[in-house]
């Protein structure tokens, strides 16, 4: 019917491309247009100007002779100023893209190693767009945006970067639990000198109030008891402290037996013995 009353329709975010006797007339903007058939006018064909996307994978090798899918994503899309290049110059434009993305991609990939091709995924969509936007300039289309979308590389060689990446980690944490166990083991030898040192300082503070307690019981008693000396003084302290350790051997419950020289001269030698080590003791701490 419109063809019949010379009328066209063109959709929003479309062009039409309008020929008179099959020669390039004008570019028809949407809306409704007149063409009347019989001077010859006609409708060659639409150019959608809306944003269309390319997905295109490639296959190529890095520097370390590693074979990846590398996968670019390119936006792009007709310019209404250079609508009639863009009709009449390309006949395929997808396939002009994906050519230009092969050839960036080929010619940059090889010259990286695979993981400087993951960090580089950047400067590779930069390189593709920069090449596709001055080709395709000339045809009349707008390269609006190039992402590298993925790097795949062979079965073979994922599993092998990630078994790589396990033994590192693996090693990484026995090296921090050999580094924990050093540290308690430092820990526990500094806290064992502690004690030790502790142990040691309270046995000589032990021994310290003994001769002190035994000196001023000589002290009190020669006061006391007037005539007797140091020694006597001292042979008795040590006689009774040997018959109250025996009264306590004896009343323990659970005790084992003990032999000990009994009489006046066994009496006589251990306190000989008492005394000669209290007084190197006491000798040895002044």
């Amino acid at each position: 019917m419109g063809n019949l009353l010379c009328c066209v329709q063109v959709d929003q975010s479309t062009v039409a491309i309008k020929e008179q006797f099959g020669k390039f007339s004008d570019v028809l903007d949407p809306g409704c247009h007149c063409l009347p058939w019989c001077f010859g006018y006609q409708v060659a064909g639409h150019l959608s100007l809306r944003v269309q996307q390319l997905d295109v994978k490639c296959e190529t090798k890095t520097k370390d002779n590693v074979f990846v899918n590398v996968v670019a994503s390119i936006q792009y899309r007709a310019l209404s100023e250079k609508a009639n290049d863009a009709f009449y110059r390309l006949t395929n434009t997808r396939s002009q893209i994906q050519a230009y993305v092969f050839d960036v991609i080929r010619g940059t990939v090889p010259k990286l190693d695979l993981d400087a091709a993951f960090e580089q995924k950047n400067d590779i969509a930069k390189a593709v767009e920069e090449e596709l936007a001055k080709a395709m300039s000339h045809y009349g289309f707008e390269i609006v945006q190039t992402l590298i979308v993925d790097i795949e590389p062979d079965e073979h060689v994922k599993r092998a970067m990630n078994e790589i990446n396990a033994a590192a980690r693996l090693r990484m944490a026995a090296t921090e639990k050999a580094e924990a166990e050093k540290i308690l083991q430092i820990k526990r030898a500094e806290g064992e000198a502690e004690s030790k040192y502790l142990s040691g300082v309270g046995i000589a503070r032990q021994r310290q109030a003994i001769v002190d307690g035994l000196r001023d019981s000589v002290i009190g008693f020669s006061v006391n008891v007037p005539g007797t000396t140091a020694k006597d003084v001292m042979d008795m302290v040590l006689v009774t402290q040997y018959f109250d350790t025996m009264k306590e051997i004896g009343a323990a419950s659970k005790s084992s037996a003990v032999f000990i020289p009994h009489g006046p001269g066994a009496v006589r030698d251990v306190a000989a013995q008492i005394r000669d080590g209290l007084l190197q003791g006491s000798s040895t701490q002044h």
